[in-house]
């Protein structure tokens, strides 16, 4: 009866990824299992543009992201073994976080709910985009030198790379061994998972290894290398295939021998000090689907994209990992769960057509942007990242991506309210589009805790410099409230966006500005400019 299942689900997936058969296209490496039995592993596209080689069930990608619940899980093995308990202060384990203003615990790191600023955005204000090559000691110092903290620890849910960074450096202290090396020792060879491997260095070759693409935006249709040049470590360092991620999959929705109770642990909620809850777990992410409760994870990086996902009422699981960096996995997953399991896709209940255009939320930070495009698809962009929107059963839009509290209702025709967590409820307007630029913002401005200075010309264009990079390239400035500005950067992949909100002193004298990012909330940039 499985075989046949198998054999129907192939033909259906097959037919699902038509397009690419034939083309030279970067693509995905796809894997669905249930009650235990892999139904189907398979590539489509090519995993080397260049050497027309195609993408196969055992290709080897980067899952970015994705490997988070594996450092995670070897913390979680070392407090098993007595060398560490998930309650302790960082600061006990890491002296160089012994300027962090409060305490922050391992599970707080674990949970997304510590505070710290992630040190890529940190990086970014400064000018330092992800081609540039930056090791581990200099990410490491990205994150002790800032004092500053996003909220109180335990009070609200931030994705944040640098706590897992800081948990694969625990681990390798701890144990004495590389990341890599325990993993392998503790979880990978044990449960048979042979081609996965935590590889620090981006450009070191590695067997059997797919290329990352970006879609080419001078020509459409066409791709280019992804240039990325950090090292890679507890964030999100992995290099796997879909028949590995099949084998721990399976171990989540049924554990084998000594198993269980490491995977109860990875999967544990736990409410916010507010008492509010909080999707993630600990390298997990709980959520919702077509009424199935889900739990699973995403991964992003340059020309790398995954989805990890798990419905454990269906014991069903479904792996999306792409070598093209302008794919979703994270919808295609969810596609194809549609087809293993013969549920239509939802059809949307309302429109947003009419609600077109940039929307803010002066108080609480929070701009954003929507469109409908030719394909009828509902877009949305907030902090320089494009993301597709798809409506609930309750008439409620929700991104098509993983890991971000975003909920958005419509409140009438020039209003829209957004729930991004912990009880927070943005009140949504459109943005004057003849809002003046603040006055005196001109001259120079300097970050203690990123390390970074920008200088914002008199036609109000910003260059940033900072402790790896002074970047040759101009920000720009753009009007949204009195003394609340957005701010476009550069990047060869993305381009982000940030808040900056004026702060005066009794003489309308402009003293700071207070950023925030995607993953930094109110990050001080102080007024250095002579009187």
């Amino acid at each position: 009866m499985i075989h046949a299942a198998a054999a129907h689900l192939q033909t259906r997936v097959d037919h699902y990824f038509a397009a690419l058969q034939g083309r030279a296209a970067p693509g995905y490496s796809v894997g669905l299992l249930r009650d235990g039995e892999v139904l189907l592993a398979k590539g489509y596209g090519l995993a080397s543009l260049e050497q027309q080689t195609p993408l196969r069930r055992d290709s080897r990608l980067r899952i970015a992201s994705v490997s988070k619940q594996f450092t995670v899980a070897a913390v979680l093995l070392l407090q098993s073994q007595g060398l560490l308990r998930m309650t302790d202060d960082v600061r006990q384990h890491l002296p160089e976080l012994g300027g962090l203003p409060e305490a922050i615990t391992l599970d707080q790191l674990a949970r997304n709910t510590s505070g710290l600023p992630d040190m890529l955005e940190l990086l970014r204000l400064g000018g330092v985009n992800l081609d540039l090559r930056v090791d581990r000691e200099q990410l490491l110092q990205t994150i002790a030198r800032c004092r500053h903290l996003n909220f109180r620890p335990g009070s609200r849910f931030l994705y944040c790379n640098s706590g897992f960074a800081l948990l694969g450096l625990l681990v390798e202290r701890i144990s004495g061994h590389s990341l890599d090396e325990f993993l392998q020792q503790q979880l990978f060879r044990p449960l048979g998972m042979q081609a996965t491997q935590m590889v620090k260095a981006c450009d070191r070759p590695q067997p059997g290894l797919a290329t990352p693409y970006l879609p080419d935006s001078s020509e459409p249709g066409h791709w280019r290398r992804a240039m990325h040049g950090f090292e890679h470590g507890g964030e999100g360092g992995l290099v796997s295939t879909v028949e590995d991620m099949l084998i721990w999959a399976a171990q989540l929705l049924q554990p084998g021998p000594g198993m269980a109770e490491l995977v109860t642990a990875l999967q544990a909620h736990a409410p916010l000090l507010t008492g509010h809850a909080s999707p993630y777990a600990r390298g997990l992410e709980h959520g919702h689907w077509q009424g199935l409760a889900t739990i699973g994870h995403g991964g992003l990086w340059p020309g790398f994209r995954t989805e990890f996902l798990l419905l454990p009422e269906e014991r069903l699981a479904v792996v999306v990992i792409s070598n093209d960096g302008g794919s979703n996995p994270y919808k295609v997953a969810r596609e194809l769960a549609s087809l293993a399991l013969d549920r239509p896709a939802p059809t949307p209940t309302c429109s947003l057509a009419a609600w077109q255009g940039r929307w803010l939320d002066a108080e609480q930070g929070q701009l954003i942007e929507l469109t409908v495009d030719d394909a009828g698809r509902v877009m949305c962009s907030q902090w320089g990242a494009g993301f597709e929107l798809q409506a609930d059963a309750d008439g409620n839009w929700r991104p098509l991506r993983g890991v971000y509290e975003f909920r958005l209702c419509t409140d009438g025709p020039e209003a829209l309210s957004l729930d991004i967590g912990a009880g927070r409820i943005a009140r949504l307007h459109r943005v004057d589009p003849a809002a003046p630029m603040p006055l005196g913002l001109a001259g120079r401005y300097y970050s203690k805790d990123a390390d970074a200075c920008w200088h914002i010309a008199e036609d109000l264009s910003l260059r940033a410099e900072g402790p790896l990079l002074k970047s040759r390239q101009s920000w720009t400035l753009h009007a949204l409230t009195a003394d609340l500005v957005e701010l476009r950067s550069g990047g060869y992949w993305m381009q982000p966006t940030q808040l900056l909100r004026v702060e005066r002193d009794a003489t309308g004298k402009v003293q700071a500005l207070l950023v925030d990012t995607g993953r930094i909330k109110k990050l001080r940039f102080e007024n250095q400019s002579s009187a």
